[in-house]
């Protein structure tokens, strides 16, 4: 059994947490790609992770043309190719640039936005996000000055129902059922009201206020700004708006707690929803999800099929199923997420994506994320149980949003690894 809550801080859990720059921006991309342990990597940022039948059919080719034949999926919709030469990154750019996949080579790297993946798809939210994420992302790549935002500051589109909202991005946009909009700025509870058409616009006008803020603090995201320059954000992005000529007011939204994303299953007549154990997606997986008209993918390392015909749910349902993908939440890889881990980073300490697959039980009530170093990269939000190699074998922690509970230090046999996990979850309410 895991401790007693003891109320701790919990400590910083990505690269992105630190308050100041220790040099240029790492964070890969298309045309940038970053030196892994298994080779190059390049991560293709898919805004709201929408993808047409062409996108999706030249990421399969890429994946098994240039990469390791996977495509791994991340925690913001976006796909990361593995195992990649890197000279032979010239070629992928051609090859995913034919495909749409590359609108502005100098935005590649900024176009970091997660959108409420069944929107529009399940009748419910306040309204569809769409609209939002195609002008948004026109607003993003045609905006000289949204270059200097960092690789990791991040958008999110939420139609209502409070599942991206709850993810901590930087900026969110929220729909609201009067028809109106709301823009949070960090963290805060305090939002600001405008029209939602003037919505992308909004948000584009908030980042630049926070380049604006950030100058000279070395903040790569809000949450690394100094506390005082971050509580006067939001003020000084309403002044610029009604500046702008936008009717801007405040009001009050608390944020959602996040816990698990969108049970899989059917969702609709034409839409099928899945999770994908550890992000990771083979040749074959990747052409079944690719086989409809389109394709989400959601910020919890899943896929929402899109344009399914009439008559075939059930049929590729079960096939997604046969492939080894999560289809229904009984599954017991169902909320089980990890980092790479060995041998892909040089900073892991375990092979968590192997010792994971080896604790998979019975549902559990709660999410856990494995991860082979402190740093966490990828983690999910809210409530979850956090696994983390150590030198010695690993410490289990209960989150709850920015608490913790006090790790639980267990060794590396796998039958006492696993039945701790097990413990820390809890079972799943039926």
């Amino acid at each position: 059994m895991l401790a007693a809550m003891s109320a701790t801080p919990l400590p910083p859990r990505s690269p992105g947490a630190a308050c100041a720059r220790s040099g240029g921006d790492a964070c890969p991309g298309t045309l940038r790609l970053h030196r892994a342990d298994d080779g190059a990597l390049a991560r293709i940022r898919i805004p709201g992770g929408v993808l047409t039948a062409e996108g999706a059919e030249a990421l399969g080719r890429a994946a098994e043309r240039f990469g390791d034949g996977e495509l791994h999926l991340t925690s913001r919709g976006n796909v990361q190719l593995r195992g990649l030469a890197e000279e032979d990154a010239p070629d992928l750019a051609a090859l995913l640039g034919g495909a749409g996949l590359l609108p502005s080579e100098r935005h590649e790297r900024v176009r970091n936005v997660v959108a409420s993946p069944l929107s529009g798809l399940d009748g419910h939210g306040a309204a569809d996000v769409g609209p939002w994420l195609t002008g948004l992302d026109h607003l993003i790549c045609g905006s000289d000055r949204a270059t200097a935002l960092s690789g990791r500051f991040l958008f999110a589109l939420d139609d209502g129902r409070g599942d991206v909202d709850a993810l901590g991005a930087d900026l969110t946009l929220i729909a609201r059922d009067d028809g109106g909009a709301m823009l949070r700025v960090g963290a805060t509870d305090t939002v600001l009201t405008v029209p939602a058409a003037d919505g992308p616009r909004a948000a584009l006008l908030a980042a630049g206020t926070f380049l604006d803020a950030a100058r000279d603090t070395g903040a790569w995201r809000l949450k690394d700004l100094p506390a005082g320059v971050a509580a006067a954000l939001p003020g000084e992005v309403l002044r610029r708006l009604r500046k702008s000529g936008t009717d801007a007011v405040t009001a009050r939204h608390p944020r959602p707690v996040a816990a698990r994303g969108p049970v899989p299953g059917q969702v609709a007549a034409s839409a099928l929803a899945v999770d994908v154990p550890l992000g990771r997606l083979g040749a074959g997986q990747w052409r079944l999800l690719s086989s409809a008209d389109g394709l989400r993918l959601t910020p919890w390392r899943g896929a929402v099929v899109t344009g399914v015909a009439s008559g075939r749910a059930d049929g590729l349902l079960g096939d997604l199923a046969s492939a080894g993908l999560i289809t229904g939440p009984d599954s017991g890889w169902a909320g089980v997420g990890a980092c790479v881990g060995r041998p892909g980073c040089a900073k892991s300490l375990a092979d968590v994506r192997a010792q994971a697959a080896a604790a998979v039980g019975p549902p559990g009530r709660l999410p856990v994320y494995w991860s082979g170093c402190e740093r966490r990269c990828g983690h999910p939000h809210g409530e979850w149980i956090d696994v983390v190699a150590t030198p010695g074998g690993h410490h289990i922690t209960h989150v709850r949003g920015d608490r913790s509970d006090t790790p639980v230090a267990v060794g590396n046999d796998p039958g006492a690894l696993a039945a701790a996990v097990a413990s820390a979850r809890g079972p799943r309410i039926p």
